[in-house]
């Protein structure tokens, strides 16, 4: 029993709907991680993109070997990291905020390089025009780089947001109990691991699909020229 559920691996069909009501617990789990983490990496990337196009030597590598790091190095390496050795310096995070911070840190590092690939799109002379009605810094980024550039990262953007759903089983290994953890619990309970581990894959299989469905029809919605601001 876990969660107050009963099992009855008497029959497949059986066993898969006694489980099923735990792995949506874990289903839930996993869309949390998966939005917390990619709402980090979508803030933490533009602030590295930004501070990459910095006028100071200083900034902008610095920003650019952090980046560098975040990407070169394994998400377990930084997730065993932050749940593991931080606390021996007195910052001990919940292992669920750990995990997302985890996955944002990591992202954060391939979006801020589609951000900065997204700003570098716009032509020039869209940034000749906004010196030439002196836009402050701000008004430039806000009115006319940005809202030319999401149409134009969407796509990749999509891309890592699925892949960063595929990359939440690996919370489990700090006791973020997401729906492949426990999967392998419900397995080790009943000593029965096709069904559940078959049930995780196809849920995951479906909110790929779903995920890169929404993508593409917001990426055909929007207008190709720019998001227009007020």
């Amino acid at each position: 029993m876990m969660y107050g559920f009963e099992w009855d691996p008497s029959t497949p069909l059986t066993y898969a709907q006694s489980i099923l009501p735990i792995l949506l617990i874990g289903l839930t789990v996993t869309l949390q991680a998966a939005a917390a983490g990619f709402a980090i990496a979508l803030v933490l990337g533009l602030v590295f993109a930004l501070m990459r196009r910095s006028r100071f030597a200083v900034v902008s590598w610095g920003t650019a070997f952090v980046v560098e790091f975040l990407r070169d190095t394994p998400l377990l390496v930084q997730l065993f990291f932050l749940y593991y050795v931080l606390p021996d310096y007195g910052i001990a995070l919940p292992a669920f905020l750990t995990g997302a911070i985890a996955l944002g840190l990591q992202y954060s590092a391939y979006t801020s390089e589609v951000y900065r690939g997204g700003i570098e799109a716009v032509p020039r002379g869209q940034w000749e025009a906004a010196t030439a009605l002196n836009m402050s810094r701000w008004q430039l980024y806000r009115n006319v780089i940005i809202p030319q550039m999401v149409p134009r990262i969407l796509p990749t953007m999509g891309n890592y947001l699925i892949a960063m759903l595929k990359e939440t089983p690996v919370l489990s290994v700090v006791t973020v109990l997401e729906m492949l953890g426990l999967a392998n619990m419900i397995g080790e309970n009943t000593f029965e691991y096709l069904v559940p581990l078959s049930m995780v894959g196809i849920i995951f299989l479906i909110l790929t699909l779903v995920c890169s469905a929404g993508v593409h029809r917001l990426e055909r919605a929007l207008p190709k020229a720019g998001i227009p601001m007020r």
